[in-house]
């Protein structure tokens, strides 16, 4: 199996509150990295997990069970010096949380775009058989008036078994295509198979290179 570009990452910690975000970024400004979000339950845990290795994320049996920011710190292999970072944020869309709970996520998700360096590339996961649900849209609807840059990544292709829903999403991308322009990078992917690992991994590595000026990989 091919190395990972990346060492594997340490955790920092965990922020569950607006004013402990916003006092975080304040004494990490101009930082580089990426934001996992996504839908409950689309495999966002699995496919840091697929990433970065093993139990690096947990991966939860109920669905937006994560309420809390958890913040990363990797290396890219061969520049130990440049600390960049990556924020798993917890799940939206899920209708099984109170209000204080909506209340609270929405503020720590309004602090977190607001103070976002804007070298944070953002990685939108998405359900292969389900994508662009009406939660994807309420959010994309949010997130797309912020400067970061987003792709998405359409997890769980290897559910697709038969050629009709093969053929079902590639009727439901076209229109898709026009609706996300502002999206500069789309991936099907699977977490659990690897499919489109690779090319994720050469994206993400490219994207922290160009925001940092170091030289391509030859």
């Amino acid at each position: 199996m091919q190395q990972k570009p990346w060492t594997k990452p340490n955790f920092l910690m965990g922020i569950d509150s607006a004013e402990q975000l916003v006092d975080w970024f304040r004494a990490h400004a101009a930082i580089t990295g990426l934001a996992f979000v996504g839908r409950s339950n689309v495999g966002k845990s699995s496919t840091i997990n697929t990433l970065f290795g093993k139990t690096t994320a947990r991966v939860s049996k109920t669905p937006g069970r994560t309420r809390q920011i958890n913040i990363f710190e990797f290396y890219l292999n061969e520049k130990p010096d440049m600390p960049f970072y990556f924020f798993d944020l917890p799940g939206y869309g899920h209708a099984e949380i109170t209000k204080q709970m909506r209340k609270n996520w929405d503020e720590l998700m309004g602090a977190f775009f607001q103070y976002l360096s804007h070298n944070v590339l953002l990685l939108n996961i998405q359900d292969a058989r389900h994508p662009h649900q009406a939660a994807d849209q309420e959010f994309h609807e949010f997130f797309k008036t912020f400067d970061n840059e987003t792709y998405v990544i359409y997890n769980k292709i290897d559910k697709l078994k038969s050629q009709k829903e093969k053929n079902e999403l590639k009727n439901k991308m076209k229109p898709l295509y026009k609706q996300l322009k502002w999206v500069k990078q789309i991936h099907y992917f699977s977490a659990e198979k690897k499919t489109g690992l690779e090319e994720i991994q050469l994206a993400i590595e490219t994207y922290l290179r160009k925001k940092t000026n170091l030289e391509a990989k030859s």
